[in-house]
């Protein structure tokens, strides 16, 4: 067995544990659970770090369930919450687990014989038999108000200033989810639940749970909420989620969210959301401050990441696309990139829009520059750019004599213009 605790603790990645917890672990192969929100068919980065520890647990020899929260998604959660969630039905319910399966199986290992295994439960298919009467009998008389009353997410909830306060529903979660916790552990012989630190309080409804209703020992424990040094909120960009769907959020972006981290920020994400050991951790951190301009932690971050979440070839394609702009690609390296990749990577770029009968006509790269696009602002503006050997179609120099033609079409609807170093222009042919 490996210290998971240990471990844990170094990267950054505990907030509070039960007292006991480390010792119960290292007795033998322990089973431990983390909840997972179905609301989507997809995990942003923000799951990331439940993930992580859940495949930490299972390096350190024990066994991870993933829990989707079919049951719990359709209360809404009060922790941090200002508005209850959206019922989903039965079938979205399931598509949005098994897309979730697929994302998880790239960081944990379900399929193996191995003793422990990976295992996704979702509450939903024990939840859904249980009457209402059944569960205040059997599970209400356990916890009592006062004692859910004390949790700090139900304080927070109830002093706030919004007018609709908490609906009863709300208010059972904690114990719906601690009941999630005792049937595990009856079911599964899990003793740990971990969870962000906003869920102590109904982490450790589950801990009594299993204490006053089946006379066991069950632990918590909770990572820190993740934070960014400038205080704006982490996983999140101007369009919204940093999504693992490659739809929702493309390789090329994701890649490019973590090599923009602050420096603060990525010694602290490498040690989180890598697998890399300690000491070359260690090392890159040094090498990063002997040269911070060569950004070597957000590379090594962002590279380790879109690895895990994507692929190698989707890294590789992601490291081209951000050197089309800031590196030396040619034609031949733009005309690989796909479509949404390549909307991605010159996004905010000007474009203009040519009728393709007139490319598939030719048209003089003097009418493209000015008539077509208003890239530049008289002809003879143009004629001068292409004099002083300053403007580029899809990264290669051209002349005057240029002439612009299908075969000049990226993806078969796009060219690049460019004027100087920095100067872009996307044209779509339609």
């Amino acid at each position: 067995m490996k210290n998971f605790i240990e471990e844990v603790t170094w990267r950054g990645m505990l907030h509070d544990v039960m007292p006991g917890t480390e010792e119960h672990l290292m007795e033998q192969m322990r089973v431990a659970y983390v909840g997972i929100d179905p609301t989507a068919d997809s995990l942003h980065i923000g799951h990331l770090v439940g993930v992580m520890m859940l495949k930490h647990f299972q390096i350190s020899g024990h066994k991870p369930l993933a829990l989707v929260g079919g049951a719990t998604g359709m209360i809404g959660d009060p922790s941090g919450k200002s508005n209850e969630r959206n019922l989903l039905d039965e079938p979205t319910l399931r598509h949005n687990q098994e897309a979730i399966k697929a994302q998880l199986s790239r960081f944990l290992d379900f399929t193996s014989d191995a003793p422990n295994a990976a295992e996704l439960v979702n509450n939903y298919d024990w939840m859904k038999e249980i009457s209402f009467l059944d569960f205040i009998r059997d599970i209400g008389k356990h916890i009592t108000v006062n004692y859910m009353m004390s949790k700090e997410s139900v304080k927070k909830r109830l002093s706030s200033d919004a007018a609709e306060g908490m609906s009863f529903t709300e208010f059972t979660y904690q114990l719906v989810q601690g009941y999630d916790f005792m049937h595990l552990f009856k079911e599964k012989s899990c003793t740990l639940q971990m969870g962000g630190s906003d869920q102590w309080g109904n982490i450790t409804t589950g801990t009594e749970l299993v204490r006053r209703k089946e006379g066991g020992k069950a632990y918590a424990l909770t990572c820190p909420l993740i934070t960014k040094a400038d205080g704006t909120k982490f996983g999140k960009s101007e369009g919204g989620n940093i999504w693992l769907d490659a739809k929702r959020t493309s390789p090329y972006k994701f890649y490019q969210y973590w090599l923009n981290t602050s420096d603060a920020d990525a010694e602290k994400y490498i040690k989180i959301f890598t697998f890399l050991s300690k000491e070359t951790i260690a090392a890159l951190i040094i090498e990063h401050q002997e040269a911070p301009h060569l950004r070597i932690l957000q590379r090594r971050l962002a590279e380790e990441v879109t690895t895990m979440a994507h692929s190698e070839l989707d890294l590789e394609n992601a490291i081209k696309a951000s050197n089309i702009l800031f590196g030396n690609a040619t034609a031949d390296d733009l005309k690989q990139l796909d479509e949404a990749t390549f909307l991605d990577v010159f996004d905010g770029v000007p474009q203009a829009e040519i009728a393709r009968n007139e490319v598939e006509a030719g048209i003089e790269i003097i009418t493209v520059l000015n008539d077509k696009t208003g890239f530049f602002k008289s002809n003879g503006e143009a004629r001068r750019a292409l004099t002083a050997n300053s403007i580029s179609v899809n990264r290669d120099k051209i002349k005057e004599d240029f002439v612009l033609s299908t075969n000049d079409l990226i993806n078969n609807q796009f060219v690049l213009l460019q004027s100087g170093k920095k100067n872009y222009f996307v044209v779509r042919v339609v």
